[in-house]
């Protein structure tokens, strides 16, 4: 253990934070959290909205827990790992794994929440390509989780968060892929273009996701306005350009198209940048919806036109993560065919409450026909929206589960699942 962990003998709540080299000094801990009654916080690299704040208890930081091993096409990987380094790491094999779009994003919780990436439609989550893990339980056991051995377990932390123990070891099927293609494109008449594109990904092949974005000056993570991107999973320049004509063409989208390595669009840093959790609140949420009809189009543009400081996110889902049957992960909304996420910031001295309400009431109106709300993109703890992260049949079961493997619910601070 670190001299850091060594020096928190002591039973008192006062916050401390413990960096273990190992799953056994990670078991050590959990013991010890268990054993003196201390509230536990796990942060599994990345940037989670609530992991770095300090909080009275232990927090288990596990960054040091980041290695990356390849065996053929399956990759072991530390739960304090960064996908960024995951990225650079397997480009040197020829492999990828479909992960987050930000190289600070850590493989930990995205995995546990699910993880909606840059090849979601061509490989599914990034909890759809796990095979294997080794987890610390509640009791302070360390025990591998996979479709043969402990499958209850392994089933639960594909999409059902950090509620069931501290996974120190990621085991992924990775992807051998050779590049990708790229498609960048400005927006600058949002209606036609959004109807194009859900008119095109309705049967688009699924070696393409697109997401698309449109962001007020003030978000520092990315240019003013709208932007659509393309990834293609392949090195194809020709055939994306053939499949995005019928938006690309569209009046007011100008598009560029380059053959990047995979790791190049984990934009961002492999630590969060300086100020990020001094970022303004977010007044909105996300849904995952069954399609981008021409209702749920238009209340996305009034939204982005009423509210300056707002920024509203969309990203393709069906192919590969369609294929997943719904019961065998907790992730929800399998139908769903996109992800979409509405907010304005609450930016001090230009929000005020009234301006609060009327943001929370357009989000309601859009939110309205979302099947699911996708846990990754719920920025605050709130107990009373966990079942709408989950189908009924899935919550049942992940309760069971729960209470198998950590009764007194040592792993809540998360998207908490009560028994």
């Amino acid at each position: 253990m670190t001299d850091e962990t060594r020096a928190t003998g002591s039973t008192t709540a006062e916050p401390f934070a413990a960096r273990p080299t190992t799953a056994v000094e990670v078991a050590d801990l959990v013991r010890h959290a268990k054993e003196s009654g201390l509230r536990l916080t796990v942060v599994a690299g990345g940037h989670g909205p609530w992991a770095r704040t300090p909080a009275p208890g232990m927090r288990i930081e596990l960054e040091v827990l980041s290695h990356i091993d390849v065996d053929d096409a399956v990759v072991h990987i530390g739960g304090g790992a960064v996908w960024g380094d995951v990225a650079a790491a397997l480009d040197a094999h020829g492999l990828a794994i479909s992960s987050g779009d930000t190289g600070s994003v850590g493989v930990g919780g995205l995995t546990l929440g699910g993880g909606i990436g840059w090849m979601v439609r061509a490989w599914g989550i990034a909890a759809d390509q796990l095979i294997g893990a080794q987890i610390v339980t509640a009791a302070g056991d360390i025990v591998e989780a996979s479709a043969a051995e402990n499958p209850d377990l392994f089933w639960a932390i594909r999409g059902g968060g950090g509620n069931f123990g501290i996974v120190t070891r990621f085991d992924f099927q990775a992807h051998r892929i050779a590049g990708i293609t790229l498609g960048e494109h400005t927006v600058t008449d949002t209606a036609p273009a959004l109807r194009a594109l859900r008119d095109l990904m309705r049967d688009a092949p699924r070696e393409l996701t697109v997401t698309y974005i449109d962001v007020p000056p003030m978000d520092p993570s990315a240019p003013a306005g709208a932007r659509l991107t393309a990834v293609w999973a392949g090195v194809d320049p020709d055939r994306l350009r053939s499949v995005m004509g019928p938006v690309s063409h569209v009046a007011g989208v100008e598009a560029d198209y380059s053959t990047p390595a995979y790791r190049e669009i984990l934009l961002g840093p492999s630590e969060p940048s300086e100020g990020a959790d001094t970022l303004p609140a977010f007044i909105g949420g996300n849904g995952l919806f069954a399609d981008l009809d021409d209702e749920l189009i238009d209340r996305l543009i009034d939204f982005r036109s009423t509210h300056p400081a707002s920024v509203v996110l969309l990203r393709s889902l069906g192919g590969a993560y369609s294929d997943v049957v719904q019961e065998s992960t907790p992730f929800p909304a399998r139908s769903a065919n996109w992800f979409v996420m509405a907010g304005g910031f609450d930016v001090p001295g230009l929000v005020d409450d009234a301006t609060r309400e009327r943001i929370s009431a357009d989000w309601g109106r859009i939110q309205e026909r979302r099947i699911a709300e996708y846990g990754n993109f719920a920025v605050t703890e709130r107990t009373e929206a966990v079942p709408g992260m989950f189908t009924e049949s899935a919550l049942a079961r992940l309760r069971e589960i729960k209470a198998k493997w950590d009764p007194e619910n040592l792993f809540r601070r998360n998207h908490n699942i009560e028994v």
